[in-house]
């Protein structure tokens, strides 16, 4: 059930078809489409999201992040059916995840002035999408979690929270 919410979810939102949904899910077209208008029904400011992101990037010649990064989508006003549809793909992804990533970037600068005002020797290891990795001695973790939970969690003040959740490991293998 999570596999499939988690399709319709980010599928919709990043111009899915009923077709690639069917392919996705396996499932029929039909089936496919009966959920896509069932999430637009569901979720109806979604939809006007899309159309007045695809408007202002057709306006502008790009669409911003939440923080005001630009990015250009040129292709937007193309004759050629299949790169306008992919200018339009991109300029409704471009707020979502543009504003994901530059959160995660906000987070990490956090993150890093956190262990440095604590004084801690946890090092951060990596960044993928919205997960951050850290080294760090176990004798360090009650006083690190808690700052970098705070670090991350108000990397920006949003309408919604932002919740962080810990997986802690011996090894990057676990």
């Amino acid at each position: 059930m999570r596999r499939v919410a988690k399709s319709i979810n980010f599928g919709i939102v990043y111009g899915m078809s009923s077709f690639g949904l069917a392919n996705q899910l396996d499932i029929g077209r039909k089936e496919a489409q009966r959920f896509i208008d069932r999430y637009f029904a569901l979720y109806t400011g979604v939809q006007r999201f899309m159309e007045e992101i695809v408007a202002q990037a057709r306006t502008n010649g790009y669409v911003t992040t939440l923080l005001n990064r630009r990015r250009s989508v040129p292709d937007i006003l193309s004759k050629n059916k299949a790169q306008r549809e992919f200018a339009e793909r991109t300029a409704i992804n471009t707020p979502i995840q543009g504003t994901a990533a530059d959160i995660i970037k906000l987070a990490m600068i956090e993150c890093q002035r956190a262990m440095k005002a604590k004084n801690l020797s946890a090092r951060m290891l990596l960044q993928i999408h919205d997960e951050l990795v850290f080294e760090m001695p176990q004798s360090e973790l009650d006083r690190a979690m808690p700052a970098i939970r705070a670090a991350m969690e108000n990397a920006l003040e949003l309408d919604v929270p932002l919740t962080v959740n810990f997986t802690v490991g011996k090894s990057l293998a676990k």
